[in-house]
């Protein structure tokens, strides 16, 4: 299946972003999110439960033994959006997920190379409903 592609700009992306995983969380579906850094995954994973929404994060300090409880939960519903690194990219098929948000999609290198999208991009592609959200300012070569 080939998701729904959407590019939206950076300004206003968190409050856009939550407004999609409503609309998301309320069809019974799941939420990926990639951010560039840990620290990013961390902040925007604590704000979100701060506005209500069950969410966790997952990047390389989290053991291996915890990440596959993490996305086993997330399979199961124990909460709706998964915040994480590149972690996101290869390996991972979760059906449940209906969007992919992509935050700094314009910012290349290698987590946002032509492979590293498309990688991300297909974590989208188990669901019929799905689509993706590349949050940039500018169209690079690699999206």
């Amino acid at each position: 299946l080939d998701p729904v592609i959407e590019i939206r700009p950076v300004e206003g992306q968190i409050d856009d972003l939550y407004a999609e995983i409503k609309k998301t969380t309320e069809k019974g579906f799941r939420t990926l999110i990639t951010t560039l850094t840990k620290r990013m995954a961390e902040d925007l994973t604590k704000y979100l439960k701060d506005l209500g929404i069950k969410t966790t994060y997952m990047h390389s300090d989290i053991e291996t033994i915890e990440r596959m409880k993490i996305i086993r939960d997330l399979r199961l519903g124990e909460f709706d959006v998964l915040v994480g690194i590149n972690l996101l990219r290869e390996g991972l098929d979760i059906p449940e997920v209906a969007l992919v948000a992509i935050l700094d999609a314009d910012k290349e290198g290698f987590l946002r190379s032509e492979t590293s999208l498309v990688q991300t991009i297909g974590r989208a592609a188990r669901n019929s409903e799905s689509k993706v959200i590349m949050y940039a300012d500018n169209i690079t070569k690699s999206m």
